[in-house]
């Protein structure tokens, strides 16, 4: 009985490309800026997020006390 282990199985696989310089290349090619950011640009962007929010809860809040108002005057009448 002959039992043949995976050493046995030799095969060569190539692949089609054997440049090293195609697995080289970065997968983003622009470069990286590593530069400061300034807080005042990145709070001015908050605030202005948290004012959009604030606005439409606001308009949510009155739209709400609004219904509820013209519910208790309907079912008062």
């Amino acid at each position: 009985m002959n039992i043949k282990g995976f050493t046995d199985n030799n095969s060569n696989i190539q692949t089609p490309n054997n440049n090293m310089d195609v697995s080289e290349k970065p997968l983003n090619p622009k470069k990286n800026n590593s530069g400061r950011v300034d807080i005042n640009v990145l709070r001015s962007k908050l605030e202005e997020q948290q004012s959009k929010e604030f606005k439409k809860n606001i308009t949510i809040f009155a739209f709400c006390i609004f219904l509820l108002g013209t519910i208790g005057v309907y079912l008062s009448l």
